[in-house]
């Protein structure tokens, strides 16, 4: 048994002092606070459980940064989707695990414990299924037990361009399934996350313009896990939708499915008053990814209103072309400050923001994972320390320094009990990352 003491730890939504945190077989045992420092025990200054990372294309991450040159025109989503299919296209199997594997460890070193990898790049660079149609599944898998990260797989499906059952574009070729071929990629799910540890399987519909209603129907009986949609991203979206069935998407979704407390919205950016009561009435989780939303502007979810009406939501790395719990929690803040132009938005008052910036996200996420979170006996011993050696810090308002601040890095991580991360690095990073840049260097030549 590891016990680690906390001068401060995050437990529940209130920083106590003092707190002694066994760890047995991966998860939580005793949890105490005021407790005094034995000999053996690993000593940290401040504590914070891991936060799952509710949505991911790990396959992105490798062009962060390469879609920044403005065209001849207004630059929007639908370009940078351009950029970003000519890289989907063009990765094969091995540079595909070893683009994952990188961004899985910097999300272990940036306090993510748990990712939602929502994978819809199934096949061959022509558009063909691998002789085992589940190879990138088996990838990704891969990627997540070499960097330790805990893996909630989310298969997606994806058959259409646009709404009403459009056939697909040629970019799209490797991300296509029909519900027999997708069926069996499911059952190999299923082997997946029985065999890696800490894993589990839920699936996407891509979103409502990749799949039709009775496509739609059939997926949410193939799973009891967890279902992420993109909703209702992109004001060109709503409007195709509207075009195609009279109604918003998110409105749409809510009236055709039975959406509840299983299902992750993601995006939503684009709702109204009335999307969002329903929205937030349903149970469903909103998956908010601040820094892609804003790398690709995408708009602002009305968060404070939805929090307000009893909603959920978690923060995700999306396109990881920044990955960084700390940021995704700053932007979300910011960009409601900006639309309410006010400040301190999230938050009730008499409470510190980044607590409660964090502690929201911290049960969304678990949610729309169906995971376990927290400093709580029992619950699996994910956990990050932050590095306080550079900075003057005060423990009341030590989240809102590291969230809205400078200076603070993150120092330790463990998942599952395993010490991951150690001095801000993680223990596999000098191997993984000189693979990413072989993979990438070799990517960007070919293109």
């Amino acid at each position: 048994m590891d016990v680690i003491f906390a001068d401060y730890a995050l437990v529940g939504d209130e920083i106590r002092a003092n707190v002694r945190i066994s760890i047995a077989e991966g998860r939580l045992g005793s949890v105490e606070v005021g407790a005094q420092p034995q000999a053996g025990d690993e000593r940290h200054a401040f504590v914070l459980p891991g936060m799952p990372n509710l949505h991911s294309h790990t396959f992105q991450r490798a062009i962060a940064g390469l879609a920044e040159t403005r065209g001849p025109g207004a630059d929007s989503f639908w370009s940078w989707r351009t950029v970003m299919y000519q890289f989907g296209l063009s990765m094969n199997p091995d540079q595909l695990e070893a683009i994952a594997a990188q961004a899985f460890m910097e999300m272990v070193e940036q306090g993510f414990s748990r990712v939602g990898e929502f994978h819809y790049l199934h096949h061959d660079r022509d558009g063909s299924l691998y002789a085992n149609p589940a190879e990138h599944l088996d990838r990704v898998a891969a990627a997540a037990g070499a960097t330790g990260i805990g893996l909630t797989m989310l298969p997606v499906f994806y058959a259409h361009s646009g709404f009403g059952g459009l056939a697909p574009a040629d970019g799209q070729r490797r991300f296509i399934h029909d519900l027999d071929q997708f069926a069996r990629l499911m059952e190999r799910g299923t082997e997946i996350t029985r065999e890696l540890p800490g894993s589990n399987l839920g699936l996407a519909p891509h979103s409502l313009r990749a799949v039709t209603p009775e496509e739609l129907s059939a997926l949410t009986t193939m799973t009891t896990g967890p279902i992420h949609i993109h909703v209702a991203e992109q004001v060109k979206e709503v409007e195709d939708c509207i075009a195609w069935s009279g109604v918003r998407p998110v409105e749409w979704l809510l009236d055709h499915a039975l959406v509840n407390g299983r299902w992750c919205l993601v995006h939503a950016t684009h709702v109204t008053e009335n999307e969002v009561t329903a929205m937030a009435n349903s149970g469903a989780i909103a998956g908010l990814c601040p820094v892609t939303e804003a790398n690709l502007g995408d708009g602002i979810f009305p968060a404070s209103s939805f929090i307000a009406q009893g909603g959920r939501y978690g923060v995700g790395s999306d396109s990881n072309v920044s990955i960084s719990l700390r940021e995704e929690l700053q932007i979300l803040e910011y960009s409601q400050r900006l639309a309410e132009r006010s400040r301190n938005v999230i938050a009730a008052p008499g409470q510190s923001t980044g607590v409660s910036l964090f502690t929201k996200a911290l049960v969304g996420g678990a949610q729309a994972l169906q995971s376990e979170s927290g400093i709580v006996s029992g619950a699996p011993a994910d956990l990050f320390s932050l590095d306080l050696s550079n900075v003057p810090w005060s423990a009341k308002h030590m989240i809102d320094q590291w969230i809205f601040g400078a200076g603070i890095g993150i120092d330790c991580a463990w998942v599952r009990g395993r010490k991951l991360v150690s001095g801000g690095r993680h223990v596999g990073r000098d191997e993984i990352s000189a693979r990413f840049r072989t993979v990438v260097s070799d990517l960007m030549a070919a293109g």
